[in-house]
């Protein structure tokens, strides 16, 4: 149960100044391995040994803020699109601490990553925590997200706790919740202006029927439930994106029996017999439905991968990455995807182990239940 207090934030408190530089001093040598031409990282370090002794902390540069927020993409075991993880833009927006602004340029990110359709992978990041202050942060798995989904009920029942109004109409979308960092306050809810939002409604190449469905997605999957650690320092509020894979929307956002379920609906448009588990309804029903998805944001101009390219694509990261003498720790049950998992490349390997300890990283700040791939949500 919500209430409209300061919100709980387990795991938040900052690690002492002896770990902060035992971090600092690996990310460090690693940021200047990985980029020629920085020079020696001992004048660095000594640089970070002096902050981290006065203020129990440092600050990252620009330079190896994008670096870390790119190599946490890098190292994210449950995240099938990591071949871009170098393409990444970084917003650096750690100056900016107040609700208002965090929210307005959480905005801006869903509008400069939208693109006009054209996805771009992004990420945003707001300040990091301090010493005895804990920054701001947001509450609610992604930026995006609708009312009426049943992922969305806590954060539903708190925006409404809050005084929020909406809620009454299907994939209406939900407020974004910020939680001021310190001080005892309450989070403050900011309703998402629609020209931040690019949605897709869901059509059928081959089943006029389907649009009385009514379904329809987003078109960016901003993460906003995780932080993001570098270095010992730890940023709280750093949405991030990449594009969806179809099979996130068409096989577990919509035919999850916890989600959406509607994998009988679809069968009963297509006259499936679901008489018995045996005919394989629901497989040929959430095949149909993730053809739908695949064909309705082609047809939007929205940028979308198919699961099959999108393995094809893995693969050839983890032999860049081999190349390079780098592990590419991986959650074998999450990459694989959720529909045709034996049809695609990534199912007949093994795969680097993930590594809880492994940073820079995205990290949850909550309980994992039911998590998503953090640039595939």
């Amino acid at each position: 149960m919500h209430s409209s207090g300061p919100t709980d934030l387990p795991g938040r408190r900052p690690p002492g100044p002896g770990a902060v530089l035992d971090a600092a001093t690996a990310f460090i040598r690693n940021f200047a391995a990985e980029n020629p031409g920085t020079g020696d990282p001992r004048r660095r370090i000594a640089e970070v040994a002096a902050q981290v002794q006065r203020y129990g902390t440092y600050e990252h540069t620009p330079e190896e803020l994008a670096f870390g927020a790119r190599v946490a993409w890098r190292n994210a075991a449950r995240c099938i699109g990591r071949l871009y993880w170098n393409n990444l833009t970084v917003r650096d927006m750690r100056h900016v601490q107040d609700p208002d602004g965090i929210a307005e340029q959480c905005f801006e990110h869903l509008r400069f990553a939208t693109n006009g359709g054209r996805v771009r992978p992004v990420i945003t990041v707001f300040a990091p925590d301090r010493p005895g202050r804990p920054a701001p942060t947001l509450l609610g798995e992604q930026l995006v997200r609708y009312a009426d989904d049943p992922r969305s009920a806590h954060r539903v029942e708190l925006a409404k706790e809050l005084g929020w109004k909406g809620g009454e109409t299907p994939f209406e979308v939900l407020p974004l919740l910020v939680q001021p960092g310190s001080g005892g306050r309450s989070p403050e809810f900011y309703e998402i202006p629609e020209d931040a939002v690019l949605e897709v409604p869901l059509t059928h190449p081959r089943h006029p029927g389907f649009a009385a469905l009514g379904l329809r997605w987003y078109a960016v999957p901003a993460v906003c439930d995780m932080s993001l650690e570098i270095g010992g320092i730890t940023y709280p509020a750093a949405p991030f994106n990449g594009w969806y894979m179809g099979t996130e929307i068409g096989s577990r956002n919509l035919g999850d029996t916890d989600r959406y379920d509607m994998l009988p609906a679809v069968a009963a448009l297509f006259g499936l017999d679901t008489g018995s588990d045996r005919t394989l309804w629901r497989d040929r029903a959430l095949v149909e439905l993730n053809a739908a998805v695949l064909h309705s944001y082609d047809q939007a101009g929205v940028t979308i991968a198919d699961h099959h390219t999108e393995s094809t694509r893995f693969l050839a990261h983890v032999e860049r990455e081999g190349k390079h003498g780098r592990p590419v720790p991986t959650d074998w049950s999450w990459i694989v995807p959720p529909l045709s998992g034996s049809a695609t490349a990534v199912f007949h390997r093994y795969y680097d182990p993930p590594d809880p300890d492994l940073r820079p990283a995205f990290v949850h700040r909550t309980p994992p239940t039911a998590l998503t791939c953090p640039h595939h949500a």
